[in-house]
């Protein structure tokens, strides 16, 4: 997460429950969360069919924040599932693309990995246990004065291209 103003940026996109802060936040709309992981992965160390199973296997989560190790699972305690992750990283993307190499199970956001769901690259576990999370996607921007004409446009297209995956 970056400072607009130390990096000069106009806007940032924020996935997940925003902090507060001084910042401008528009909702851009929301993405279903899903476990996915490859074929490769999956023949090679077998399909969970139960939320507990994911102990046994080998589980991608993030460095930072916290909260995004915790994945939308109903289960006997509750609807979410914590993890603890045997490989971590800072990237959504980074944890996609590990999950397309065959290195583990994943929670990403449907905008992410839709492409790979649709061609079989990734498979979507334990859909029945999927509590419905949906995360949040905001655009955040200092606003000193009226927002310029082309970071409004440029939102409005963001906007519509999220809801093609919602």
């Amino acid at each position: 997460i970056i400072d607009l103003l130390e990096q000069s940026t106009d806007v940032a996109i924020r996935i997940g429950e925003l902090a507060d802060s001084s910042l401008h936040a528009r909702s851009l709309g929301c993405s279903p969360v899903q476990v996915l992981a490859s074929p490769a992965y999956l023949e090679q160390h077998g399909t969970p069919q139960r939320v507990e199973e994911l102990a046994n296997h080998c589980l991608l989560g993030f460095s930072q924040p916290e909260s995004l190790n915790h994945w939308p699972l109903r289960h006997a305690q509750g609807d979410r599932w914590s993890i603890r992750p045997s490989l971590i990283a800072s990237s959504g993307e980074t944890l996609r693309q590990l999950a397309l190499a065959g290195e583990g199970i994943v929670s990403l956001s449907h905008f992410m990995t839709h492409e790979d769901i649709r061609t079989g690259r990734l498979q979507v576990l334990l859909s029945e246990a999927n509590n419905g999370y949906r995360q949040p996607i905001h655009a955040v921007y200092y606003r000193n004065t009226q927002l310029a004409l082309r970071i409004q446009c440029f939102l409005d297209f963001i906007q519509r291209k999220l809801a093609m995956y919602a």
